[in-house]
């Protein structure tokens, strides 16, 4: 059964399938993974669900968007996707992206740095050899695998529910640090590799080394989750968004629409697949209508957010309550500590007072009265030219100093708990789903081993190294996972 894999190519990633891919994509094609360039963008759920596999390799000076991560992670989780990623020496900062943005949401990050050598390599520092004594677990995505190259790759953490399955040697710098790592998350999975030149054509440690082929399949068939495995079985169909064959380019459909209305009945571009003159170049720009449309609905949506946004943050000043006419008589006096509490308040949360109009002038009595007085919630009358009028003066700083500490604080201090306490139960919850998915990933990597044990292949000393330490990892996931439950109870 034919299983169909997405190459992002919308985000100037450094792996292009038709490139420094080919033998990669060849040998997929040749094993039943049909590859695609993927050209979507942004990338959608909706554009994802086609396909079983999802690729992004190493993008370059390009950014995924927020919208566009939380749209592949609901992908992986919904709809049983696979998700492979690859980096490159320098991580995130060395290509100026943000991969690991949408690797945390799998417990990975890629870390800014190079993996290197000295002693195990393949002649080259940069180039280390890393054996199957560092595959650990074991896992089906290093299974029967003597040894892989990391060519000018970088390291991983695992900062959640994940599992680093190969590590760096002792020889290493940084040693002992994870090079591949796997997660589990609902329906689907994702793998994580920190160099894409594991795969790159004709170079040395390359797509040609040793046993990089049979670690490709080890990937593609490990990333086809029982999901996406039992829909195939069903005979899901795929319907592709784009009118692409595997592997053509962009620039390749480009010049086959143009060429297309030169042709009276049909022609052919080669032997998978057909355009007409009218009816194929009408379905393709009805796809690109689609894509325009769903970019649409993502800027309404962003438009939407930042406007609830706005009137969270900010707050219209309430000039209406001390707004007056403009006085005929140029000298007048504005006093704040006369109006109504309510007032004061309004003056005192407005910060933009360059709209307001002077105020008209006081009975000559209330200045005289004002100006004999001693209470201090009065201050002495000052003219001012209109012409010269800003903004109204503003209460002395020991007044407002005592209004914040009567009202303001007590509130913020209150909202803010109920806030932290709420954000920290969505956190606990998130972390719930992932030990769970990394429980059943444990748990299968013990039958696993088990199974390598009884068909014999790994021997008793091994097989007992390897159990006890998976079977410490899940007695300490179980843990966490009955002390959240009790916290969310």
């Amino acid at each position: 059964m034919p299983y169909y894999v997405a190459f992002d190519n919308s985000h100037k990633e450094r792996a292009r399938l038709d490139e420094n891919f080919t033998e990669l994509r060849d040998h997929l094609n040749e094993n039943d993974f049909i590859c695609y360039n993927f050209l979507e963008t942004p990338v959608t759920q909706e554009s994802l669900k086609p396909f079983d596999i999802l690729v992004i390799a190493c993008p370059d000076f390009s950014k995924l968007s927020h919208i566009e991560i939380m749209e592949i992670v609901n992908w992986v989780k919904e709809d049983g996707g696979g998700l492979l990623l690859l980096s490159h020496a320098g991580g995130d900062r060395g290509r100026n992206s943000n991969l690991t943005e949408l690797s945390e949401q799998f417990g990975i990050a890629f870390e800014n740095d190079q993996v290197m050598d000295e002693v195990n390599n393949i002649g080259i520092e940069n180039m280390p050899i890393i054996s199957s004594i560092n595959f650990i677990p074991p896992h089906p995505i290093t299974n029967e695998i003597s040894s892989i190259c990391y060519r000018a790759g970088c390291s991983l953490t695992i900062i959640g529910s994940a599992i680093s399955i190969a590590t760096s040697n002792e020889t290493s710098e940084p040693y002992s640090c994870p090079l591949i790592c796997t997660s589990e998350s609902k329906r689907g999975r994702a793998c994580a590799i920190g160099s894409y030149e594991l795969f790159r054509d004709k170079t040395g440690g390359g797509f040609q080394y040793d046993d990089h082929a049979d670690l490709t399949l080890n990937i593609f068939n490990w990333l086809i989750s029982d999901y996406r495995m039992e829909l195939t079985k069903q005979g899901e169909e795929h319907t592709l968004p784009v009118s692409i064959k595997p592997g053509q380019t962009i620039e390749e459909l480009a010049s086959t629409v143009e060429t297309a209305p030169q042709v009276e009945t049909q022609m052919t571009v080669d032997s998978t697949i057909t355009f007409s003159s009218k009816a194929e170049v009408i379905e393709i720009l009805n796809n690109y209508l689609t894509q325009i449309n769903t970019m649409k609905t993502n800027i309404n949506k962003l438009i939407e957010l930042i406007s609830e946004s706005a009137e969270e943050i900010f707050c219209e000043p309430k000039v209406q309550e001390i707004q007056t006419v403009t006085p005929s008589n140029p000298d007048f006096i504005y006093e704040p500590y006369k109006e109504e509490e309510s007032s004061k308040n309004a003056y005192l949360s407005s910060q933009d007072t360059s709209n307001l109009t002077a105020l008209p002038p006081k009975p000559p009595e209330l200045d005289k009265k004002k100006a004999e007085t001693n209470d201090e919630d009065f201050i002495k009358p000052v003219p001012i030219a209109p012409s010269k009028i800003s903004e109204p003066p503003r209460p002395p700083i020991k007044q407002t100093k005592k209004k914040k500490k009567k009202t303001e604080p007590k509130e913020k201090k209150v909202v803010a708990k109920i806030e932290k306490k709420e954000a920290s139960k969505e956190d606990l919850k998130a972390e719930l789903d992932s030990l769970e998915s990394k429980l059943n990933s444990v748990l299968n990597l013990i039958k696993f081993i088990e199974k390598k044990h009884d068909d014999g292949k790994l021997d008793d000393k091994t097989y007992e190294k390897q159990t006890q330490k998976l079977q410490k990892d899940l007695d300490k996931t179980k843990k966490r996972i009955s002390e959240i439950k009790n916290l969310l109870d």
